[in-house]
């Protein structure tokens, strides 16, 4: 192999052009999701206006904007007026998720709908599935996440995408999907879900921290990614469409290992902690907001994510126009 003077690396780094011309890794708006939250009643995040809360009206104005700037792809969150033992909000037809489908759909054909399937933000404790004597319990969570997803999809969403980590969730969830007849409603199964301490700013804003105790004993443990894998085949043999690893930035690691082992798409969810320690730093002046968001977005496609779900979205289209 030939080295220096023959060999100059530089050569193709010189000017923004040339750059452009070899670059291994592109990030497209087609790529992302946009999280979003909706509850009876506004409530804005000035530090961190992706997490902001927007009522019905108020979240089909946002979404209009969001499509008018070319996102293609949305994720809802709910938050409920009341919360209960049973997470009746989650499923029932008025549901706060179930009416911002109705009034997006038809408004936004194209859209593609994504809804989170979880329990925590309806549950008067705040934990991802039914609880019984202190502990949750997995299988009586089941039938209630099912009924989730299908009253999601009747509602008008694309994709539903279970993020509860309880063992058997996707074949339930896919059961009662085409017992209803949706076979084709793909699932965006949350299958590497680790018990991250990157949680905290979307805790707050879906209201969903749990009231005692915390998730440890049904999301992953952040030390290990062969179980990761394991996880991650499980769903696909019930019937996953797509896996996610989330968080993003701190396992890369998984979502490479993820990616090299399958060849469904893999998505990845750049978490509102990674989200919110970049606007602090920004704000501090100790480093740039969208250079930063940027090279982090690269790296979470380097890594081998398919898909994003990040709250940098908003942010995307002018900043890929002028990148």
């Amino acid at each position: 192999m030939s080295s220096f003077p023959d060999v100059r690396l530089r050569r193709f780094r010189r000017t923004a052009p040339l750059r452009g011309l070899v670059r291994e890794t592109r990030l497209a708006l087609d790529q992302f999701v946009m999280p979003l939250f909706v509850a009876p009643e506004p409530l804005a995040n000035e530090a961190l206006p992706g997490m902001a809360r927007y009522d019905v009206d108020g979240l089909v104005r946002e979404v209009g904007s969001l499509a008018a700037a070319g996102v293609r792809a949305v994720i809802l969150f709910g938050i409920p007026a009341e919360k209960d033992e049973e997470a009746t909000g989650a499923w029932e037809d008025d549901g706060i998720v179930q009416r911002a489908l109705r009034a997006l759909r038809p408004r936004f054909p194209e859209l593609v709908l994504v809804t989170d399937v979880c329990l925590c933000e309806y549950t008067s404790h705040g934990h991802c599935g039914i609880v019984v004597d202190g502990e949750v319990a997995n299988d009586r969570s089941l039938e209630l996440l099912a009924r989730t997803a299908v009253s999601h999809v009747e509602a008008g969403a694309d994709v539903v995408a279970p993020s509860d980590m309880m063992d058997g969730r996707v074949a339930a969830i896919r059961e009662a999907l085409d017992d209803h007849g949706f076979e084709p409603t793909p699932i965006l199964a949350y299958s590497a879900k680790y018990a991250s301490a990157f949680y905290g700013p979307f805790r707050e804003a879906a209201d969903s921290a749990p009231a005692f105790g915390d998730r440890r004993g049904y999301q992953m443990d952040p030390a290990n990614v062969r179980e990761a894998l394991r996880e991650c085949e499980l769903d696909v043999a019930e019937g996953a469409d797509a896996i996610m690893v989330k968080p993003a930035l701190p396992y890369l690691d998984v979502i490479r290992a993820v990616r090299e082992a399958f060849d469904l798409p893999v998505a990845a969810y750049n978490v509102s902690g990674e989200y919110a320690m970049v606007k602090a730093a920004a704000r501090a002046g100790w480093l740039d907001e969208r250079q930063a968001a940027l090279e982090s977005l690269t790296a979470i496609r380097r890594a081998g994510a398919d898909l994003i779900v990040s709250y940098w979205t908003r942010d995307l289209p002018a900043w890929l126009t002028s990148s």
